[in-house]
């Protein structure tokens, strides 16, 4: 453990923890996600433009919305059809 990382920055201390696989990404999310405040939250969703405004159409609605039908998009088919497509 780098304990001068840790005092200098915090931040990247916790990026080395995930990226040398000490911690599970999904276990430092959910503790980030834990400590920080619900307008943190909402503060950090929206400067990082995961927002929903930034999912909205023109009317409003939540891009993706649509049913999920089961049937493949176009893109996919064409992946199927030809990978290297």
């Amino acid at each position: 453990m780098d304990k001068e990382l840790f005092k200098r920055d915090p931040r990247d201390f916790a990026l080395g923890l995930v990226d040398d696989g000490m911690i599970d990404p999904m276990m430092m999310l959910t503790a980030a996600l834990n400590w920080m405040s619900t307008d943190e939250v909402r503060d950090m969703l929206d400067a990082n433009e995961l927002a929903p405004r930034f999912y909205e159409d023109e009317d409003g609605n939540w891009e993706g919305d649509e049913e999920y039908d089961g049937q493949p998009d176009e893109a996919q088919e064409w992946h199927d059809f030809d990978p290297d497509c």
